[in-house]
């Protein structure tokens, strides 16, 4: 294994090739034609589910048998396998299964490559490797190298300083008050933060790009990438805090009225906050992004708190029967529960009952050229036609992902109808917090949640057919759909069983950074997206067109808004809306 494979080096020409024109996940492929017409390159990615084939370029036909006919490469993407067509007619910009092709090809090419396709006297193609790409994962190595020795000089340095100036007394009163902090710790979950610090810290590193892995950012429309964990989680983990801080707050006195006039009155700031933040590039109105994920964090903490200050009662008198006991928590969340299924069917009824105009009832697809571009339009379906008409086109999402794969029109992934599922959402992790009331031994706790994990893992695998694409309703952050809802929670449930046990049950770990960071993890949010093109934080030196230099600037971006949590929780300065 050599040094240039932990960079992705490329030599920077091959032959008449610019290979630093190159970005991450391209490769050049020429394609030429020995045939004596003229011919029509199309090609499909593996991408692009249910979509028909599109016109590349026009192939004209070449005069001689013995000579070819050349042109400019074409830049191809290396992300996910390509399919190629090649056919005697122009079928126009979009050509279909119906029609035959003089020559098909399927491959998948390598980062940096350099390929020829040559479509032959015959009618037929042959693929071959000019230049072979170059692996794209020793990345991962490099970069964790890279940070590991950092954080040992680091260390090392603190050490040294610390020795330096190493004062008995001050050494006596640092132990006496960390023995106090870890008395107050004891009283506090640290699980708690600690998942959410994990939460807001894969959301800093997926939002500075993730290395340009696709499969860390979000998926295109269907399926479940990294970076489509990371808002459900921060929406569950809100709703395990909503009992706990509203229990303490009535056990002080506080009545639900003024309960509940705080729960809005934080709502209304964290709208606010989003709604500032769409203003980021510019306040124009006529288009300023209504909805956001802050919104969306304020409309169904809106919903959820007051509906559970509603439901709560001042104190629990345990049962004595045990059954009684064992379902508990499930009598005391009993309206919330009945709420929660009715904004389930709510959802269900209107995505597959709602006629939206030009599209066929309970349409799930993206719209623009997926299930061979039948219905253009028609973009989420209900959800998307929803958002439109409360919105308007011009307030919502401009550029979602579906949108340079599909070729869809807007779409808002945080728009009105999906707060629907949200709220589920959270009244998910609302229960969660009720068991950890109610429960005092943490193996009902741990069994409690696997036991919910499994259900809703089950459920929500079944609805989406265990596949990407085939299920009644597929997991789909963009739509925030059903089946997305109980496998993000399940997911939740199983990661905050493992952190309680290995954090607060056996203390093998103390959360340490990401604990630091949930306690702060609405600075850092905020934080991250103000400065998300500014030094330090960010910054760009030559091409990067390797995902090492982007791996290297996203983890270095991430470790340096760790460093500022860190930095604040020693200050004690800790901040809440």
């Amino acid at each position: 294994m050599s040094l240039s494979q932990f960079v992705e080096y490329t030599e920077p020409q091959w032959r008449e090739l610019n290979m630093r024109a190159l970005h991450v996940d391209q490769a050049y492929m020429y394609v030429s034609s020995n045939y004596l017409a003229p011919s029509y390159l199309y090609t499909l990615s593996d991408e692009c589910y249910s979509c028909p084939y599109t016109r590349v370029k026009a192939l004209p036909a070449v005069e001689d048998q013995s000579l070819s006919s050349t042109n400019e490469p074409l830049t191809l993407s290396t992300a996910f396998a390509l399919n190629f067509k090649i056919y005697a007619d122009d079928q126009g910009h979009y050509a279909y299964d119906n029609v035959s092709s003089l020559c098909t090809l399927r491959t998948k090419l390598q980062e940096f490559g350099v390929y020829n396709l040559t479509l032959q006297l015959n009618g037929s193609c042959n693929f071959d490797v000019d230049k072979e790409g170059v692996p794209i994962y020793y990345s991962f190595l490099g970069v964790w190298l890279l940070v590991a020795a950092l954080l040992i000089v680091l260390r090392l340095g603190w050490c040294a300083w610390r020795c330096a100036r190493y004062d008995e007394a001050a050494a006596v009163a640092d132990s006496i008050g960390e023995a106090a902090s870890k008395a107050t710790q004891r009283k506090r979950m640290r699980s708690l933060d600690t998942f959410r610090g994990l939460a807001i810290v894969l959301m800093i590193f997926v939002n500075s790009g993730g290395g340009g892995y696709w499969w860390i950012e979000h998926a295109t429309w269907n399926g479940l990438h990294v970076a489509d964990l990371v808002f459900p989680s921060f929406l569950w983990i809100m709703g395990v805090c909503v009992p706990l801080s509203v229990h303490s707050q009535l056990g002080r006195g506080v009545s639900k009225a003024r309960l509940c006039l705080r729960i809005t009155w934080r709502a209304c700031k964290l709208f606010a906050i989003g709604l500032c933040l769409n203003s980021i590039n510019g306040p124009q109105l006529e288009q300023l992004r209504i909805m956001g994920v802050l919104q969306r964090f304020g409309v169904a903490f809106l919903i959820s708190g007051i509906l559970h200050t509603l439901c709560s009662r001042r104190q629990h008198i345990v049962p004595q029967r045990a059954w009684h006991r064992a379902i508990y928590d499930v009598c005391l969340f009993s309206g919330e529960l009945a709420v929660l299924l009715a904004l389930i069917a709510t959802y269900l009824g209107l995505t597959f009952g709602l006629p939206v105009p030009g599209c066929p009832l309970g349409y799930l697809g993206p719209g623009g050229k997926h299930d061979l571009a039948a219905y253009p339009n028609c973009i989420g379906g209900a959800a998307g036609y929803i958002d439109r008409q409360v919105l308007g086109n011009a307030h919502i999402y401009q550029h979602p992902t579906a949108k340079h794969v599909y070729d869809s029109s807007a779409f808002d992934p945080e728009g009105v109808f999906g707060c629907i599922l949200s709220v589920v959402q959270v009244l998910f992790g609302v229960f969660a917090g009720v068991t950890l009331l109610i429960h005092p031994t943490w193996q009902a706790r741990i069994k409690r949640w696997l036991i919910c994990a499994a259900l809703l893992g089950i459920i929500g695998g079944a609805l989406c057919g265990f596949s990407k694409e085939h299920g009644i309703i597929p997991v789909n952050k963009n739509l925030w759909s059903i089946s997305f809802v109980f496998i993000t929670v399940a997911v939740a449930y199983t990661l905050l069983s493992f952190l309680y046990y290995v954090i607060d049950v056996r203390q093998w770990w103390s959360g340490h950074p990401f604990t630091e960071s949930g306690m702060n993890a609405i600075i850092m949010y905020v934080g991250h997206t103000i400065m998300h093109k500014m030094l330090p934080w960010h910054w760009r030196i030559g091409a990067m067109n390797t995902h090492f230099v982007l791996l290297l600037e996203s983890v270095w971006n991430t470790l340096i808004w760790i460093a500022i949590a860190l930095y604040l929780d020693s200050q004690e300065f800790y901040y809440s809306l």
